[in-house]
């Protein structure tokens, strides 16, 4: 599996597409807006779009979920159903921040803790992962060491939990119990800024680092 980060919306937020080297499909996770660069950023690699992932509900991750879905037929996979009333307020939060109009979508699958995702020959591991949002989920990748976290885990910080149903002790306890297991070595890419590693993280991170 190969990964190609557009970052997407004036909140600058990595949209990550993921490409299968053996079967030329692709997938998007958080696809929140700016549409045509993320489908030419797939053209340029000369790839098919097979399905979307969505890690949770804000806007700069969601807000262009419903559009490329019909634009391109393709299913929505995630976020975990807790994110419900996030999705439900798309429009709100796009007249909120001044994102261009957005719709709320309905996926076509709700993912779980323990579940995997797959496209073309890829698959990935599910974990929920609440705290930023109630429905915030995270996917693994073992073989490549490499987790899509989302708004989780930043480099040096976390998410935020000042949101409607946010969380400050369950967003740590969603670290702690569910990222820290996979592994010290396991890169990830964060929702916004530079990729880091668990291990790193957990040396210097002050939010998050051991004891």
């Amino acid at each position: 599996m190969k990964v190609t980060i557009v970052p997407v919306t004036p909140f600058q937020q990595n949209c990550s597409i993921l490409f299968c080297e053996t079967s030329g499909k692709a997938a998007v996770v958080d696809p929140g807006g700016d549409l045509d660069r993320i489908i030419e950023a797939v053209k340029e690699y000369g790839a098919e779009i097979e399905k979307i992932f969505v890690t949770h509900a804000h806007i700069d991750h969601a807000g262009g979920v419903a559009e490329l879905a019909e634009r391109l037929d393709v299913p929505i996979e995630g976020p975990h159903r807790d994110d419900q009333f996030w999705i439900d307020m798309l429009e709100e939060q796009a007249t909120m921040f001044d994102f261009p109009a957005s719709k709320k979508f309905e996926p076509t699958r709700w993912l779980e803790q323990g579940d995997t995702i797959e496209f073309g020959d890829v698959i990935l591991n599910v974990h929920h992962c609440p705290g930023h949002t109630p429905g915030h989920v995270i996917f693994h990748q073992p073989e490549t060491q490499l987790a899509i976290v989302g708004d989780v885990l930043f480099q040096g910080s976390i998410g935020r939990t000042d949101f409607p149903k946010g969380d400050h002790a369950t967003l740590i306890s969603s670290i702690k119990q569910r990222l820290w297991p996979l592994g010290d070595n396991v890169q990830f890419i964060p929702g916004h800024g530079p990729a880091s590693t668990f291990g790193h993280e957990r040396k210097t991170n002050p939010f998050v680092r051991d004891e």
